[in-house]
């Protein structure tokens, strides 16, 4: 599930030349270690996206109504999980994770380093300790496709993590409004992963310490991975692109099956 909403945030940074179709398609190819590639693609409109995978969950978020939806194609079953929802979530892991940092007190402090290492790795930061920021700096350029990029190298510390390629978002002919729905997506989704959020959503801003839209991104580590754009373009979408397939069952997000007979039948 993580992967797939990484994904969904990473791909719906981009958007095709301007036309009169008023969604977007955003096709990009990942590659895990040495394994083989993978495709993703994302179809995104002012207010919903969807991203998909070959063999792998569906997300979709609908930006109107704050819900996000995973469709399942082998089990032919989907989940949803509100904003209110979320909101409940992160309360509750914000008080479990306080209780758990009570108990690491009394922890030996070999011990205790271990444990926030672990939770760090899963992008769940102890209370009152600060995320760990990515550093860049702009190394020159590089040519990515058809493009011509910003080419940047993130630091944490003096360790090298990652390199980005970025380009301006006029050469997808768009602007900061085409990119509302991926940047409420990133917002609903911090809130119970702001790792997670920090690795989907990454359109250059001062903060961030870059400038354009990635059309490249590399990580290092055990298992180096690089995902590249391939294609970009307007098209428009149907609803049903942004909905559950009809028949399908409805399962409670965190696991198990819901109450509801399929999607106009609960």
């Amino acid at each position: 599930m993580m992967k797939n909403i990484a994904f969904a945030g990473a791909l719906c940074l981009l958007a095709g030349t301007a036309q009169a179709a008023d969604g977007i398609l955003i096709v990009q190819q990942t590659t895990v270690g040495g394994g083989a590639p993978q495709t993703h693609r994302v179809q995104m409109d002012a207010k919903r996206m969807r991203a998909e995978t070959t063999g792998s969950t569906v997300v979709v978020f609908d930006g109107i109504k704050q819900v996000m939806m995973l469709i399942d194609d082998a089990k032919k079953s989907y989940s949803e999980i509100t904003k209110a929802e979320i909101e409940a979530l992160s309360a509750q892991m914000s008080g479990m994770m306080a209780q758990l940092q009570q108990q690491m007190q009394s922890m030996p402090p070999e011990q205790r380093a271990q444990m926030e290492a672990m939770m760090k790795g899963r992008g769940a930061a102890m209370p009152g300790m600060a995320a760990t920021r990515t550093q860049y700096r702009k190394v020159g350029t590089a040519t990515v496709g058809k493009w011509t990029c910003d080419k940047y190298e993130g630091y944490q510390g003096e360790k090298k993590v990652s390199e980005i390629c970025t380009v301006d978002p006029k050469v997808f002919g768009i602007t900061e409004a085409d990119l509302a729905v991926s940047k409420e997506m990133a917002a609903f989704f911090k809130q119970i992963m702001p790792a997670g959020a920090a690795e989907m959503f990454s359109v250059g801003s001062t903060e961030l310490g870059f400038s354009g839209v990635p059309v490249r991104t590399v990580t290092t580590g055990a298992q180096p991975t690089t995902t590249e754009v391939t294609e970009v373009s307007r098209q428009s979408f149907p609803d049903s692109a942004f909905q559950a397939p009809a028949g399908y069952q409805k399962a409670d997000f965190m696991g198990g099956r819901g109450r509801g007979r399929g999607r106009g039948q609960d």
